[in-house]
């Protein structure tokens, strides 16, 4: 169904809800049955893929070359023994390496922190009340209460409104806010 072009009273019959909103067991019901109102997140890279990931530096091939040519020529002058050099050479190489990877998994953390703390924010009606949720717990049938200046949060059937123009330049590049209207459009 193309809600744009039915009616308020028709995508609310299509969508199980009514101007007053869901239920908070209804909402939650279809939070559990539909998922979160939020993109899927991207794979993390294991550890080990991450280790190996600091080993493809320029600057450390090099030192690894280094090692490796250090190793040879200890061996062609002295022959068996100790490379102490190319030792040297791959012991700060793996502290490298660690520490990358320490600084890297804490930096995602710092990231995940910040990310959780700025969660946006929606009003709705849940219950008959105007209730301020996470916007990823919205759910279809949901009602939403918009202020000048919020975020829409969700695709939406406008069914009230005074005067709104929205700002589409993130979907379409227009510089200039759109009239949004009640009506159904034209099929």
């Amino acid at each position: 169904m193309k809600y744009y072009l039915e009616t308020a009273e028709a995508v609310f019959k299509e969508v199980d809800s009514s101007e007053q909103g869901l239920t908070s067991a209804e909402a939650a019901k279809r939070l559990e049955a539909n998922g979160k109102n939020k993109l899927a997140e991207a794979k993390k890279d294991s550890t080990l893929k991450k280790f190996f990931d600091q080993m493809r530096d320029p600057m450390i091939i090099i030192l690894i070359i280094a090692a490796i040519i250090s190793t040879v020529t200890e061996f062609i002058e002295h022959g068996v023994g100790v490379p102490t050099d190319a030792l040297i050479i791959i012991t700060v190489v793996l502290i490298n390496a660690i520490l990358g990877v320490v600084q890297e998994n804490k930096a995602e953390k710092a990231v995940e922190a910040l990310q959780k703390m700025s969660a946006a924010t929606t009003k709705t009606l849940r219950d008959g009340k105007v209730e301020t949720i996470k916007s990823e717990d919205l759910v279809v049938g949901d009602v939403i209460l918009l202020d000048a200046g919020d975020a829409i949060p969700a695709d939406c059937r406008i069914f009230e409104c005074a005067s709104m123009k929205i700002e589409e330049a993130a979907l379409t590049g227009e510089s200039v806010p759109v009239n949004k209207l009640i009506k159904a459009l034209m099929k």
